[in-house]
Formats: C-alpha cells, structure tokens, sequence
C-alpha cells in the first residue's frame, strides 16, 4: 500500500493549533492600580495581507515606566505584558506612558513601547515599536529618524482627543501600509 505523501501548506507551518495554549488572557490592564503614572488606553486591529483581521494573534509589549526606567529589583512595575486578540483582530489595553529611556548618544528615545507580534504561520516573531503621536520628542526619536518618512506614520499611534487617554493604532502584516518591522 502506498500511503500519499502530504505536504503542508504556507499557513500550517506553525498549525491551526497556534491558539490553544495561549487562550488563556491575563486581563487588558498591564500595570498594577499603585503604579504612578498617566494611564493610557490602546486600541486597534492586527491586519493581514487581505484586509482582514487576524483573531488569534498574540502582542507582547515591553515598555519602561513614567519615569523611563525598566523594571528593577522590588520594582512593582512589570514593564511587560501579553495581549490577545479577538474577533477581527481587534486587541485593546491599557497601562501607563512610558518616560523617555537613554538613546545613543546623549538624547534619549522619544516613549514608546516596544512589541512583539506572534501568530500562527509565522516561524519568527515580528518586532515594532508603538509611539505617540502627541509626543514632541518623536522628532529627536534615533530609532525612529532611521525610519523612511514616508514609513513613519505606520509606527505612531494617533491620540484620540475626544475619548481621553486613548490612542489607535493598527499592526498592517503586508500590503502597501505595512507596518515597519524591526531586527534587533
């Protein structure tokens, strides 16, 4: 008996199991109610090469508290967080704006968070980064002045004035606005 020999495709690499171990969610809020600082919300959708949105990605964010410092010994603040999304793509969380950390040089980075992008049929993670399109600072960014002009605005979430602390910001996977995706 011959048995056919099946060869999987692009988008199984990883599987259709990819969120069974993460469905799981710790909650939406990243940092504990006594962590000093601005409270901010995060809204927005991961998108693929379709147009559509991806239901079971998963977003790591790492991110320095208000005062631009990582997370220390006896720190009550993690600095780290997982988010999952739901229908759609669509994922939201809240935690505090992040203070400027050293940069190269003497200027520091402009705050922003830092994210990974985890789902299935990608073999590797995908690194971006999130700031604010109300910080000043954007413009002395080291990182973010390497990046094409024109490519920017895929790395700046916009402040939603009218709804408070709370700003949108979509992960675009391939297309012609695609996020900027960085190698560390």
């Amino acid at each position: 008996m011959t048995v056919p020999r099946v060869t999987p495709t692009g988008s199984q690499t990883v599987g259709p199991f990819f969120h069974i171990g993460m469905a799981a969610s710790p909650g939406h809020s990243l940092v504990a109610a006594e962590v000093p600082g601005t409270r901010i919300a995060v809204r927005g959708r991961v998108i693929d090469g379709n147009g559509e949105g991806v239901p079971d990605a998963v977003l790591e964010i790492w991110q320095a508290d208000a005062g631009g410092d990582y997370p220390g010994a006896g720190s009550r603040f993690r600095g780290f967080g997982r988010i999952y999304t739901g229908a759609a793509g669509v994922f939201d969380f809240t935690t505090i704006k992040p203070g400027r950390v050293p940069g190269s040089g003497s200027t520091p980075q402009a705050p922003h968070l830092v994210l990974h992008v985890f789902m299935r049929g990608l073999l590797r993670h995908l690194t971006t980064r999130l700031y604010f399109s109300d910080e000043p600072s954007n413009n002395e960014d080291a990182v973010l002045q390497l990046v094409d002009a024109t490519r920017r605005p895929t790395l700046i979430a916009r402040h939603v004035p009218s709804a408070g602390a709370v700003y949108e910001w979509n992960i675009i996977l391939q297309g012609a606005d695609e996020t900027v995706f960085l190698e560390y």
